[in-house]
């Protein structure tokens, strides 16, 4: 039997692994990917990537690549709930930022503003990458299993061409397998929740509507129809795909019946019904059934494998959440792995991948299926889920129009549904908000502030250890920078002032010493880099001889508040810690 050897093994070529396999490889580390498809995703899925995963994608280089494919910010968010396309409105909720008091919220928590990109479009972005860094990567390879034991994994595959089967040998393993996760049930991960709880249909499909959507740009059209539907209410989404000539609708039906059976008449006549175009031409692409989940793993690893993605948090596509927080487990479980396996670290930092992905795994599950449930107060104070009939609900919806009691007392309801919507598409704080608590961050006796806003609507920035690192524009007069852009995922990065300088030679005789690259910045008049707009100095939380130390993935691992009588052993202490030095 054939036996290739590699220091890592990622099952699954998705937003997770994909990704993976490109930080692995930027990282310098020898990476396979295998996934039993012949190529990338065959249907959109995953489509919002917001600011979080854009820095990422910032940090690798790949930014404008993604921009290139992706349909930007400003289409992104006019989003409507009405009886159909061309139909009458119900109202409108200006999305993802886009309201201007919103979008000043969003452009001062970044350098990246979300944008709209099909995980059709995206992959390949993060294969090709991965390829081109180094990653080998073997399309048509099923995994079949694994043992590991104290050296690495052994992890048999199946070449679904030839029909061969051998193993991989590999120090580690990633399961980024999905949200039917074969790594994940053979490592026994802990699991809380449940799977399948409704069932829901895709219908992909081509038809130019742009003269009804085109003044009212968005990717996501809610239909409430009564009648149109495959089971329940009669309610649908109509996804933008491409502006504006391919979509996709989202469907649901009851899961505890048989699947419905949908040929090409019969999508054609739920798009047409959706759309209130009964004669418009229309090319069905694809159709395909899926379960919405509710469950999320409590430990995201065992031994020597890891999984990421939705092989660990499964959920509805709600708020947006799956793709972006599953490129930022790999996000944090890459470097980790890199510095282990380059022996600049102990295998204790490895556990650090369970303590603080996990919490974030149960937050957006659980985010997700409130914002999914909270529809059911949207069609209750339509008056739909009293209603006996198809007729009775299209009076009920109608009665929102009266000059009675009755139709004002709609009115206003309708009114604090909507503003409960923010929470499904305008939850920065949720999106952004990521705090981090583990021996790979060490503390230094304060908590954050509390916040002055919603925390799951707004984002606030912090610089307490734990939190990823505030975004400011920085620069010269030739040309400005975020902070984030000086802290790439190849390095630790020491943030100073001028009054700190002396934070340099402790940091570059530490980081030769342990053999990590550990770089220093000041920023300060008369440096490489300066505080523009004097934002950094309100954001750093420190004072000017004090230091933020940055870990690779830009959350703080520590912090001074100023400079000790020996920055030297203070920044060795804080490194050791983080990096798990002494332990095997």
């Amino acid at each position: 039997m054939t036996e290739i050897h590699t220091d890592v093994v990622v099952v699954g070529s998705g937003p997770a692994g994909a990704s993976a396999a490109l930080f692995l490889a930027t990282l310098g580390i020898p990476t396979v990917v295998i996934t039993k498809y012949r190529w990338t995703a065959n249907t959109p899925r995953a489509h919002i990537t917001n600011q979080r995963a854009m820095e990422i994608f910032r940090d690798l280089g790949i930014e404008d690549q993604v921009q290139a494919d992706a349909t930007p910010h400003d289409l992104m968010g006019d989003t409507v709930f009405c009886t159909s396309i061309a139909g009458e409105e119900i109202g409108r909720i200006l999305t993802w930022g886009t309201h201007p008091a919103r979008e000043a919220d969003y452009r001062l928590a970044s350098p990246c503003l979300p944008v709209d990109i099909p995980q059709t479009y995206l992959e390949p972005i993060l294969v090709r990458n991965a390829a081109a860094r180094g990653a080998q990567l073997r399309f048509s390879t099923e995994y079949r299993g694994h043992t590991q034991d104290a050296d690495g994994v052994t992890v048999e595959v199946h070449d679904r061409l030839s029909g061969e089967t051998y193993t991989i040998r590999a120090k580690y393993l990633i399961g980024a397998d999905g949200a039917r996760s074969q790594v994940a049930e053979d490592i026994g991960l802990p699991m809380q929740g449940a799977m399948d709880i409704a069932g829901s249909m895709n219908i992909t499909f081509k038809a130019d509507i742009s003269q009804h959507v085109g003044h009212r740009p968005s990717v996501l059209y809610w239909v409430i129809q009564p009648g149109s539907n495959v089971g329940g209410i009669g309610a649908g989404l109509v996804r933008m795909v491409r502006p504006w000539n391919e979509w996709l609708i989202v469907w649901g039906y009851d899961i505890s019946r048989p699947p419905p059976e949908v040929d090409d008449d019969a999508a054609k006549e739920i798009v047409r019904n959706l759309l209130g175009l009964p004669d418009i031409d229309v090319e069905i692409t694809g159709t395909s059934l899926w379960g919405n989940n509710e469950m999320f793993a409590t430990h995201l690893q065992s031994g020597r494998v890891f999984c990421v993605g939705d092989a660990v948090h499964r959920h509805p596509p709600s708020n947006g959440l799956g793709s972006n927080t599953s490129i930022q487990d790999s996000y944090n479980l890459a470097w980790k792995l890199a510095a282990v396996l380059k022996q600049q670290a102990g295998s204790g930092l490895l556990e650090t991948y369970s303590e603080e992905r996990a919490p974030i795994a149960e937050q957006i599950v659980l985010r997700a299926n409130k914002s999914s449930r909270e529809f059911v107060q949207f069609f209750e104070v339509l008056g739909l889920l009293d209603a006996e009939d198809e007729t009775a609900m299209a009076a009920a919806i109608e009665e929102r129009k009266a000059n009675t009691p009755a139709g004002a007392a709609k009115r206003a309801a309708l009114v604090e549904a909507m503003e409960l919507k923010h929470y499904e598409f305008n939850a920065h704080g949720v999106e952004m908000g990521q705090f981090y608590t583990s021996s790979a961050v060490v503390p230094d006796g304060s908590t954050r502030a509390e916040p002055t806003r919603d925390p799951e609507l707004y984002f606030e920035p912090s610089a307490v250890p734990g939190a990823r690192l505030p975004h400011a524009w920085v620069g010269s007069q030739k040309g400005r920078v975020s902070t984030l852009d000086l802290a790439p995922m190849t390095r630790f990065t020491l943030f100073t002032g001028i009054a700190g300088e002396g934070w340099a030679g402790a940091a570059a005789k530490v980081g030769d010493e342990l053999g990590v690259s550990l770089e220093t910045v000041v920023i300060g008049p008369g440096r490489a880099v300066t505080d523009l707009y004097y934002d950094w100095a309100r954001l750093r939380g420190v004072e000017e001889d004090g230091v933020l130390l940055v870990r690779p993935d830009k959350h703080i691992g520590w912090r001074a508040t100023t400079m000790p009588a020996d920055p030297e052993s203070a920044v060795r202490a804080a490194m050791e810690t983080i990096l798990s030095k002494g332990q095997a």
